[in-house]
């Protein structure tokens, strides 16, 4: 079939106008093809999950590093003291919240792209700053600096999902955003391997290469989205029609007048229209009540979305998945059951690197509530099978040797090395369900459920969910396992248990299916279904075609 033949039966349904943009009323239509020009602009948008995954990574292996400890402790510190350890950690999360507040309004203001632009320039500044430790209050320098680096991560992690999910085409959005999680996982098996390889250095390099290191992501980040095309959608919610249809073009690899180009620009606009009916424009403080007006009990409101989206970033943190990330290293030691622990942990990194792409496949072919619930079941089952076999022959049954170096500390040894193995067995199959299901499937759905209005606000205040929960997690962990606090050990894998049971019956009750829909059908599908029915649920029309419909009576 000839080009021109195939384009005017794909253009044959067209037969209305919307602001003089040809309108349709095929429901799979909707959305130009996309060329493969098309998947590059959009995967490279992931690239910003690098910054998250080796800002979250490299702290872990740092703390366990001998110069850093002397650095910010004293000369012959063994460990950094669990206070210390705490808002080291977490200081990070504390300015990725703030950051990712307050980028709604920036995207709102200057754009998706110029956002994540702008956040790249903090986070540069952020890691300057921590390159100064060593120097003077070596503690003063790196919690500012992450504190710093955090605005611009935060910035980052809530705008790029929000930017990809707006620009990736329908039928592969999932794929293609679960590929920001991909990157995250790189980002912490790079950071793994830096601090691996860095490790026995005798001077402030062994941690002063890790943190240099982060330049990089920043440069081919904010570099390389100056020559890509904002979101088309934010260009209509501020009334530019004309730069909506040349981003559009540059995303979809069609000339500015293909019907293909006006036909998807005709449906934004007409949902954008709508939504603006029910959610008017009004003053900033307005705006922001938007996202939380509306019945608890209606599963469309904004009120729903908003705790949807807030709490599905909570349930990911829950999981535990980030005490392994965090603290595996200082928590591998304490038991004193595996002789090097860096590598252990830089096994862990690997299994969360290969485990995440087979969600590109699942999150398109069985859809996202189907693997949440799926993921949620397997890691609970991982963390209850370490935690009872720590308790009963594993990490927690150790015994004392004398050390090997003249007037060292005694070593711990596991009484049971193959329920040692055991667990840490578990422990990587844990995290292989958690990279292919709600590691990606998280970002995937906050991305997708809030309405154009609120959308920049909503994905916001659900990363700043994410990062509110990583905080608090970062800061309570180091008493819960420390040995002169809690010392839970294995126990503490008892709570993250509980809490993965707690998300299988969340996303059951709560997490709607969102395959296969763009994002305006997204919006009408919670409008007519439930969490539990919306996979059945299937587009009958399109917004384009009820627009004009509308004009055509008036």
């Amino acid at each position: 079939m000839s080009d021109a033949a195939h384009e005017k039966e794909t253009t044959a349904p067209t037969a209305a106008h919307v602001h003089g943009l040809a309108a349709t009323q095929d429901v799979e239509r909707i959305e130009a093809p996309v060329t493969w020009k098309a998947y590059l602009i959009c995967a490279f948008a992931s690239f910003g999950g690098i910054f998250f995954g080796y800002d979250s990574g490299y702290i872990n292996g740092v703390l366990g590093s001998k110069i850093f400890i002397e650095a910010v402790e004293h000369i012959g510190a063994k460990e950094v003291s669990e206070s210390n350890t705490s808002l080291i950690v977490s200081i990070l999360s504390c300015g990725t919240f703030l950051g990712a507040i307050i980028a709604g309004d920036v995207a709102d203001f200057i754009g998706r792209k110029w956002t994540v632009i702008l956040g790249c320039l903090i986070y540069i500044v952020g890691v300057v700053i921590q390159m100064i430790t060593g120097a003077g209050d070596p503690l003063a320098a790196i919690v500012v600096g992450r504190l710093v680096a955090g605005l611009g991560v935060g910035f980052e992690s809530a705008i790029v999902i929000l930017y990809m999910s707006e620009i990736c085409p329908r039928k592969v959005r999932g794929a293609l955003v679960a590929g920001y999680q991909f990157c995250i996982t790189i980002g912490i098996m790079l950071a793994a391997c830096v601090v691996y390889g860095t490790k026995d250095r005798a001077d402030t390099s062994a941690y002063r290469i890790p943190i240099a290191i982060q330049f990089i992501w920043a440069i081919i980040l904010g570099g390389g989205l100056l020559f890509l095309p904002d979101s088309p959608r934010y260009f209509v919610k501020r009334g530019n029609i004309a730069a909506a249809t040349d981003a559009l073009a540059r995303l979809r690899g069609q000339d500015k007048s293909s019907e293909y180009i006006q036909v998807e620009l005709a449906e934004i606009v007409a949902n954008e229209e709508y939504e603006r009916q029910l959610i008017p424009s009004t003053t900033w403080f307005g705006s922001w009540a938007n996202c939380f007006k509306g019945s608890l009990w209606n599963g469309n409101s904004n009120l729903r979305k908003t705790i949807l989206g807030t709490s599905l970033q909570m349930m990911q943190q829950w999981t535990g998945v980030n005490f392994i990330f965090y603290y595996s290293t200082p928590f591998l030691q304490s038991t004193g059951a595996i002789s090097n622990t860096f590598l252990i942990s830089m096994i862990f990194t690997i299994v969360n690197v290969l485990s995440t792409p087979i969600s590109f496949y699942t999150v398109e072919k069985w859809g996202r509530r189907t693997i949440l619930l799926y993921g949620a079941l397997g890691m609970l089952i991982c963390q209850f099978l370490v935690a009872i076999i720590g308790v009963t022959v594993g990490f927690n049954h150790t015994f004392e040797v004398p050390s090997s170096t003249p007037g060292g500390d005694p070593v711990n040894i596991a009484n049971n090395i193959s329920a040692v193995n055991a667990q840490i067995a578990f422990i990587a199959i844990f995290i292989f369900f958690f990279a292919s299901t709600w590691g990606p499937g998280a970002w995937i759905v906050i991305g997708e459920i809030f309405p154009l209005p609120i959308r920049s606000r909503g994905v916001g205040l659900s990363t700043a969910s994410n990062w509110l929960w990583n905080t608090i997690i970062a800061v309570i962990t180091p008493y819960m396992v420390g040995t002169r606090r809690g010392n839970m050990k294995s126990s503490v894998f008892f709570v993250w248990g509980g809490l993965c049971t707690a998300a299988l019956v969340y996303t059951y009750f709560l997490v709607p299916e969102t395959k296969g829909l763009s994002l305006e059908q997204v919006d009408k599908m919670m409008e007519e279904t439930t969490p539990r029915t919306s996979a059945k649920w299937k587009p009958t029309t399109t917004f384009a075609s009820q627009a004009a419909e509308k004009t055509a009576t008036v």
